[in-house]
């Protein structure tokens, strides 16, 4: 995949605007070649390559095939990756953005994307997929641009953000908060304790029951103190901030996912929805604690023409990156 980026004015939906705001893509060929053009829109802690966050899924000959599409990935408006964020120089006084990055919405991002798709000169979209926060845009785009896109998954996703959701993003964003090094906000390492405590929160949702039961057990039966789950935590706290993660992106990305809401302005969910046009497929996983199937069942049927799918999972939320198999079987099927 091949790294891009455009500069571009945007007014934001929660008020104020962007008036340079960088956005970085990537693409799997320089320029858009005639190929049948795949999006894909990702999710909270990726990037804009989906190479190097979902392997198994897309490269040449895999499920979403390089080869054969031409496919296009943007980054979030507030990630650390390189679109314009909190990690990024306010331009108005030469410093990092850092607490001071206006509040973002899912409306921005598409937005954002939307001006990458104008940039290539792309009027037709063959598919669009996204899953999570990803699934937010996917979900948000459709409805927005309706006519541009010819086939569309939502996967382990929603029209609008739950309760339980926002709870478990409030209880993420109260770790940040607990650092006392975060509102110093001397440089992008604030917070950094505390954005590894919210890590390890999030991971709790984003995974199951027997998934930890699967990969975490004790290895001796008979050990004193519980001790391998507790260490996988901490290593998955580590391992986000060595990427270069920092604690003010993931405060501007957890606000976006409150901003969620399909429906907002447009009469309601139902309304919302059934302004897409595209064939759909809506895939649930069945151990998903963050979108469970039972939440999924309640809309998906609000979309015009739609396949719902369940697979199973292991591994929650997560499913979404793991059960590349499935999902490429689903992708040949449509």
């Amino acid at each position: 995949m091949i790294r891009q980026q455009i500069t571009s004015s945007l007014d934001l939906e929660a008020g104020g605007s962007l008036p340079s705001a960088r956005i970085v893509f990537h693409t799997s060929s320089e320029k858009w070649d005639g190929k049948p053009v795949t999006w894909v829109c990702h999710a909270l802690t990726a990037n804009s390559d989906p190479e190097d966050w979902w392997p198994e899924m897309v490269g040449p000959g895999k499920g979403i095939d390089t080869d054969r599409s031409f496919v296009v990935c943007v980054n979030m408006l507030g990630s650390p990756y390189g679109s314009e964020g909190p990690a990024r120089i306010n331009p108005s006084t030469g410093k990092l953005w850092m607490l001071d990055f206006p509040k973002v919405t899912v409306r921005d991002m598409v937005k954002a994307n939307i001006e990458v798709r104008k940039h290539l000169g792309i009027d037709s979209i063959d598919l669009l997929i996204g899953s999570s926060i990803g699934g937010f845009q996917a979900i948000e785009w459709a409805v927005t641009e309706p006519s541009v896109f010819k086939r569309c998954v939502f996967m382990a996703t929603a029209p609008r953000i739950s309760p339980y959701f926002t709870a478990m993003i409030e209880a993420q964003v109260m770790a940040l908060e607990a650092d006392k090094s975060f509102f110093e906000a001397k440089d992008l390492s604030g917070g950094k304790e505390g954005l590894k405590c919210a890590r390890a929160q999030g991971l709790i949702a984003y995974r199951s029951y027997e998934g930890y039961q699967l990969t975490q057990a004790e290895a001796d039966e008979d050990t004193l103190f519980a001790g391998r789950a507790a260490s996988y935590e901490r290593y998955q706290g580590e391992k986000l901030v060595r990427r270069d993660f920092d604690a003010y992106s993931y405060l501007s990305l957890c606000n976006s996912l409150n901003s969620h809401n399909v429906g907002r302005g447009r009469g309601g969910i139902g309304k919302a929805l059934s302004r897409i046009e595209a064939r759909t497929i809506v895939i649930g996983i069945e151990s998903d604690n963050l979108f469970p199937v039972i939440e999924s069942r309640e809309w998906y049927g609000l979309i015009p023409n739609v396949r719902y799918i369940e697979i199973p999972s292991r591994f929650g939320h997560d499913g979404f990156l793991l059960e590349t198999e499935r999902i490429t079987s689903i992708l040949n099927q449509q």
